[in-house]
């Protein structure tokens, strides 16, 4: 999400080209608040801890976990790159982000990290996760890599990333994760290994002589009985003890209550309304729970969504008092309840307000529209469980949020919606939904949205099309080609004589008529309108699709023999999808297949085999969503395994074109190009040794898998399959890699490139 004045870049400059606007805060160890205890002895520990070492300090809430890292830190003459994670960093390219710009505020990370992470095609697990950890292990400076909360990220591939983290560390340098559960590693191997140095609850436990200093620096005096029953009732738990020092200040009683409490006590709530809330005042009670509702906060949205008189002024004094509030700028404007307390206090409003919570939540919404912060927007709406809002904002922050590779956040709003059917009350959103699918591979996702547009585009049922959400709809199925060659050259041209968008036609329908004309055989339309789709403002040209235009235009050449021609279109394809930071995209699987075939025309056989390999790793992202496209790479693919004698390479291919056509029977001119392949195919009478290039598209998904720790069990459910399945992919991949083991597999795929770090 991003936070209102606190969007900045790590260098602190407001960055309108970034992926995302950066919250600086998240790149900042917690501010140590003057009169602090310090925890030397555990400083100590870990200033001799081995480097190389993961640290893993673990203890519910409260006891000072991250505390006592900013306190290492300020001891440690190593530099710490620090990402304080929170809920919304669920997404595996924020999260990578946010961990590659930690790592850049040391020493500088190569630019390709953060072109596969801003661009929506690249594969998390097989090349941005590789590339954020590779650039870690290679990292000359000896630092500590700081993940602060990590227990929040749910995210499977996120936690995948933190693992891969965990394989990458450098020589002196070290990865600290703390969090209230244990974290995502193979912590019996590492304790094994003795690389992991552990810290838990027993250990911050505050001694006697610490709480006594604790309350003597909060102002509190008691007596020795008073503080032996202060102790006994905390348990030694930091912020109890905290708490306890405010209620004293505020004129309690020691050892008022009988209750203990811990930092796992369910009596915790109670403790707090006896001896916290009940001393204060009516309106400062309703800010502190109402306050609850946020996730930050600064005066205006206080003012704007709590209704209470004097927000501003009371959050001032908060900020003032006491440490429950976390400072999010150097400016003192925007807050965050330390999370214990929030949680507690939004339990309380529950409690006494039970139906305010998502009121206050719609005004949050409506405050940060106003301020043109959607993404706020869009969260609070849905946790307001304000479906119409919520569906609104998702119109507007797709294509901005597609543009930055933000397809994980995007899924979870789709889904969210489609939950509460959100999404059919919106026809954008089912195009976009439609869209998303196509671009991201998701086959499924795409055929059932596109079916759902057809339907209620024939039966004047479900949500209403206006010109512009028409023209895109039919976009979309030109795109699917669900119904054959003729319907898709009727859906494009629909779509350009219903286009009424804000700006100029968006070059994807001429290159949609164009391909239409081409598999229906007529080249020389079909170059035609390639040649309208490749014009207009560069400024406002989608990389991808200039790309594919290209690629129309060069496989047109080619058809004619003008093969440098053919081949200088795809130099310009590469060009532009290297400028946009997309090479590791569907487009860039187009790309590499077609500038292989050339290449091998030139008599250039290392350059194809090295384009047929990026073409082969990355071919798992053009499916029957896009078929006319996966079939075309395919084809080019296939040609360029037959001229290199690779039999087996070809009839994969050939295989997966066969599954292409079964979802789409009618692709034109394409179905007798897929003879021409076969016959050139079935003319060998020996399939020869399956190697490297027959790997499928399905054993290419799993091989990144193998670079982590995951059980095959594990595998199988990150990829929803079965573990016997699983198993057998793995088997087949050893096989055509000619390798024995998990880790030599790894490290011939990436000898061979297909995969990196």
């Amino acid at each position: 999400m991003l936070r209102g004045s606190d969007k900045v870049q790590a260098n602190g400059a407001r960055d309108p080209d970034a992926e995302f606007d950066l919250i600086q805060s998240k790149l900042l160890p917690p501010r140590l608040r003057a009169g602090v205890v310090e925890r030397e002895s555990l400083v100590k520990r870990l200033l001799r801890a081995d480097a190389g070492s993961i640290v893993s300090v673990v203890a519910p809430a409260g006891y000072g976990k991250s505390t006592l890292v900013a306190q290492w830190a300020r001891q440690d003459d190593r530099p710490f790159a620090w990402v304080s994670v929170d809920e919304y960093d669920n997404d595996p390219k924020v999260f990578l982000t946010y961990v590659a710009r930690a790592l850049a505020e040391v020493e500088p990370v190569p630019q390709r990290v953060f072109d596969s992470l801003a661009s929506p095609g690249s594969a998390v697990l097989g090349t941005a996760v590789l590339r954020v950890g590779a650039a870690f292990a290679s990292m000359r400076t000896p630092s500590v890599l700081v993940l602060d909360d990590v227990h929040l990220l749910q995210n499977s591939e996120c936690r995948l990333a933190v693992q891969a983290l965990a394989d990458h560390v450098p020589p002196g340098s070290q990865l600290v994760l703390v969090g209230r559960t244990a974290p995502p590693l193979r912590v019996p191997r590492l304790r094994a290994d003795g690389r992991l140095v552990e810290i838990g609850r027993a250990h911050l436990t505050m001694s006697v002589e610490e709480a006594e200093l604790l309350l003597r620096r909060a102002e509190v005096t008691v007596d020795e009985a008073q503080l032996d029953d202060l102790y006994v009732r905390t348990e030694g738990w930091p912020v109890g003890l905290y708490l306890a020092a405010l209620s004293l200040r505020a004129g309690g009683v020691p050892g008022s209550s009988t209750e203990q409490f811990t930092g796992d006590d369910l009596y915790l709530s109670q403790y707090v309304e006896a001896e916290f809330l009940s001393r204060t005042s009516r309106a400062e009670r309703l800010f502190l729970t109402r306050a609850a509702a946020l996730d930050r906060f600064s005066a205006p949205l206080c003012e704007a969504v709590l209704d209470v008189p004097g927000a501003a002024a009371s959050l001032a004094v908060l900020a003032e008092s006491n440490s429950l509030l976390v400072p999010l700028d150097h400016r003192g404007q925007w807050f965050r309840y330390h999370h214990l307390f929030r949680d507690l206090l939004r339990a309380e409003l529950e409690r006494t307000e039970p139906n305010l919570l998502p009121t206050l939540r719609r005004r949050a919404a409506a405050w940060h529209v106003e301020h043109d912060e959607p993404e706020e927007a869009m969260e609070y709406s849905m946790l307001a469980g304000d479906v119409d809002t919520a569906a609104r904002l998702l119109e507007s922050l797709w294509g901005p949020l597609y543009r930055r590779g933000r397809i994980a956040t995007l899924q979870r709003w789709f889904a969210w919606l489609d939950e509460r059917a959100g999404i059919e009350r919106r026809a954008m959103n089912a195009v976009n939904a439609a869209l998303l699918g196509i671009t991201t591979g998701q086959a499924a996702q795409a055929e059932r949205w596109t079916t759902a547009i057809d339907r209620w585009q024939q039966e004047s049922a479900g949500p209403r099309f206006d010109g512009y959400s028409a023209a895109l709809a039919s976009i979309a199925q030109a795109m699917t080609c669900r119904h054959g060659v003729a319907r898709m050259r009727a859906d494009a041209d629909e779509a350009a004589s219903l286009w009424e968008g804000p700006a100029e036609m968006p070059r994807t329908i001429p290159l949609l008529q164009g391909v239409a004309r081409a598999l229906a055989g007529d080249s020389t339309t079909a170059d035609r309108y390639f040649a309208e789709a490749e014009v207009g403002d560069p400024g406002l040209r989608s990389a991808d699709v200039y790309a594919n235009t290209l690629c129309q235009r060069s496989l047109l050449a080619a058809a004619r023999g003008e093969w440098t021609e053919a081949h200088d279109f795809l130099v310009r394809a590469r060009a532009e999808l290297r400028d946009a930071g997309i090479e590791d995209s569907f487009a860039a699987a187009f790309v590499a297949a077609l500038r292989s075939r050339t290449l091998l025309h030139g008599a250039d056989s290392a350059g194809a085999r090295r384009e047929l390999r990026t073409a082969l790793r990355l071919r798992g992202l053009l499916t029957y969503a896009l078929p006319y496209q996966a079939l075309q790479c395919r084809l080019a693919i296939g040609h360029v395994e037959l001229a290199l004698d690779d039999v087996a390479g070809a009839r994969t291919i050939l295989g997966e074109i066969d599954d292409i056509l079964r979802h789409r029977p009618e692709m034109g001119t394409l179905l007798d190009e897929v003879e021409e392949l076969r016959r050139h195919v079935d003319a060998f009478s020996e399939i020869g040794v399956a190697g490297v290039t027959s790997l499928t598209a399905a054993e290419l998904r799993v091989l990144p898998l193998l670079a982590t720790h995951l059980t095959y069990a594990e595998i199988g459910a990150e990829l929803f399959l079965s573990k016997n399945t699983v198993r057998t992919q793995v088997s087949s991949i050893f096989r055509k890699l000619d390798v024995a083991s998990r880790s030599e597999a790894v490290a011939r795929s990436r000898q061979l490139a297909l995969l990196d770090g």
